[in-house]
C-alpha cells in the first residue's frame, strides 16, 4: 500500500519523498496504531498539528500577494473558508488521499475513510510530512497545484466579492460607468460555460469565464483587479 501511495504522489504530484518513514506515518491513523502496537508505530497526529501552521501561513502568503486590494478582515474570512475542515476533506478527497489511510477496524467499519474530520487531518499530515521532508518550497508547490487553481477558479468567491472591490478601487476619484457584458456561452446545458467582458467607458479591463454568468463576472473583475495592480507596481 506504501508502494502504491508512494506512485500516486510521485505521478499526480511530481513528490518523492526522502523520508518514506515520514509518508507512511502520515497516512497512519491513531486507531490503526492502538490496535498494533506490536509494530511501534506513530500515528499522523503531530503531524497534522505542523501540517496546519504549514498550510495556514502558505495560504496567507499566497492570498496577501494575491489581493493586494483586500482589507485584513476579509483576507481572514477568505483564509477560513480556504483551511475550513470541509474544503480540506475535499481536497484530500480530490488527491485520492482517502484510499490510503490506515485505520483500525472500528474505524473502518464505522465509516472513517468518509468522515470529513478524519480526511482534513490526513490533508493537513502529507503537508505536515512533506514540509518536515523537503521544505517550505515542495509544500507551496503542492498547495498550488491542489488549491490555489480551486481559488483562482472562484470557489470560494462567495467570501470574496470581486465585483466590489473593483469598483471601490475605480470609484476612488469619483463615479464610473462599469460594465459587464455576456461576450459568448459554450457547451452542453449541463456543462455550460460563460465567457463576460468588463468595460470602463467602453474600453474593455478584464476578461472572464464561469460555469454561470455570475461567476463569470467574479472572474472577470478579478482580471482587472490583477491588471490594475499589475500596471500600478510597475509606476
Amino acid at each position: 500500500m506504501l508502494e502504491e501511495l508512494a506512485v500516486l504522489v510521485k505521478e499526480k504530484f511530481q513528490v518523492v519523498f526522502k523520508n518514506q518513514t515520514l509518508l507512511e506515518q502520515a497516512f497512519t491513523h491513531s486507531s490503526y496504531v492502538n490496535e498494533h502496537r506490536y509494530l511501534e508505530l506513530t500515528d499522523n497526529e503531530r503531524l497534522e498539528f505542523l501540517g496546519d501552521a504549514v498550510l495556514e501561513l502558505l495560504i496567507s502568503q499566497y492570498l496577501y500577494a494575491e489581493f493586494p486590494e483586500l482589507p485584513e478582515g476579509k483576507l481572514t474570512k477568505m483564509r477560513a473558508a480556504i483551511v475550513r475542515e470541509d474544503s480540506l476533506s475535499k481536497f484530500a478527497k480530490e488527491c485520492g488521499f482517502d484510499q490510503y489511510i490506515r485505520l483500525g477496524k472500528g474505524e473502518e467499519n464505522s465509516n472513517g475513510r468518509k468522515r470529513p474530520a478524519l480526511l482534513c487531518d490526513l490533508f493537513e499530515s502529507f503537508l505536515g510530512a512533506l514540509y518536515l521532508d523537503q521544505g517550505f518550497d515542495a509544500a507551496d508547490n503542492f498547495i498550488h497545484q491542489v488549491i490555489v487553481p480551486k481559488i483562482e477558479s472562484g470557489a470560494f468567491s462567495h467570501e470574496m466579492d470581486h465585483k466590489t472591490a473593483l469598483q471601490e478601487i475605480l470609484q476612488r476619484n469619483g463615479d464610473v460607468a462599469i460594465n459587464y457584458q455576456l461576450v459568448s456561452e459554450e457547451g452542453p446545458a449541463h456543462e455550460r460555460e460563460f465567457f463576460v467582458e468588463v468595460s470602463v467607458s467602453g474600453d474593455v479591463i478584464g476578461t472572464g469565464t464561469g460555469k454561470s454568468k455570475k461567476n463569470a463576472e467574479q472572474a472577470a473583475a478579478a482580471a482587472a483587479i490583477k491588471k490594475i495592480n499589475e500596471s500600478s507596481a510597475k509606476h
